[in-house]
């Protein structure tokens, strides 16, 4: 259904290249020329893998699967996680976008400032257009100087309308997008929110306040809580991840700027830790550079 999201694999590879060499190549340079798994050789492995942002637990899942047993060797650790990386994802569920091709479909955005939210949901639009759908913007981030400004750039670019209340109220922003949306005949609604964590009282309330007027307005035009996330924030990202989840019910995330960075391991941990689905991936700056997270494309280009 989404032949728009184009992935190549090559392109992939090269996005995903610093975190192969330190979630994998580093690995498994370390453990190659062992005969056996000692406690030295393990505890190695382990910081590696906590140092590739793993995350502590699940790289001490790995390691302690190791220990006192003899079916697997040193020599065949790259093989170990490469299953084991594709079976944590594959316990996340879909990682295709939730959109069906009648009626309305909302997608609730959220993010800390600076994740690239803003750059996500022009993308998203210009996608969503090239694939033929009626595409609408909601502005309610209205708080973050120039946020609406952005926002608005980024829709024209896309060829999406927009409805956007400079310094008025969130919830009523989208109020009025979801009754826009409904009236005149809108295939996507694209809902985009504050971040601040500085007060996560205070950011809760606001997205508990637009998530009750979709769940009012259109609750069975909800399809997708998008979670954006930085690739370089790694172990932050699974902290904010938590306090997004408290504040509404999170459904995927979106893994930005995954180009450059050594910590795309954030994917296997939010997998593993959430059962969140990552479901789109931000490789480059291109309209085009926004693709559909597919698991064993992401496994083979980090192991290739």
């Amino acid at each position: 259904m989404f032949g728009f999201f184009s992935n190549t694999f090559d392109n992939l590879k090269n996005a995903v290249s610093k975190t192969a060499k330190t979630l994998v190549g580093n690995v498994v340079d370390s453990v190659q020329d062992e005969k056996e798994f000692s406690d030295f050789v393990l505890e190695d492995m382990e910081d590696l893998l906590i140092s590739a942002d793993l995350g502590v637990s699940y790289a001490s899942e790995l390691v302690d699967n190791l220990r006192n047993q003899t079916k697997i060797r040193p020599s065949e650790v790259k093989n170990y996680l490469k299953n084991s990386f594709l079976e944590t994802l594959s316990k996340t569920g879909d990682t295709k976008l939730n959109i069906t091709d009648d009626g309305l479909n909302i997608l609730f955005i959220t993010g800390v400032n600076g994740v690239g939210k803003t750059t996500l949901i022009g993308k998203l639009a210009y996608q969503f257009k090239q694939g033929g759908k009626k595409v609408l913007v909601a502005a309610a981030d209205t708080f973050r100087a120039a946020a609406e400004e952005q926002l608005d750039i980024w829709s024209k670019r896309a060829g999406a309308d927009i409805v956007r209340k400079d310094k008025g109220d969130p919830a009523a922003v989208v109020y009025e997008a979801i009754e826009k949306a409904k009236n005149e005949n809108y295939d996507i609604l694209l809902v985009d929110t504050a971040g601040r964590l500085q007060n996560k009282f205070n950011l809760m309330e606001e997205l508990s306040k637009i998530k009750s007027v979709i769940d009012k307005k259109a609750p069975e035009a909800l399809k997708e809580c998008i979670l954006v996330l930085d690739a370089n924030t790694g172990q932050n990202g699974l902290q904010q991840a938590k306090v997004f989840t408290e504040a509404v019910n999170l459904t995927s995330v979106a893994l930005t700027k995954l180009d450059g960075s050594a910590k795309g391991a954030i994917v296997l941990a939010i997998a593993k830790e959430l059962k969140l689905p990552v479901k789109l991936i931000g490789v480059g700056e291109k309209m085009e550079d926004l693709k559909e997270f597919v698991p064993n494309d992401f496994i083979n280009a980090l192991f290739s």
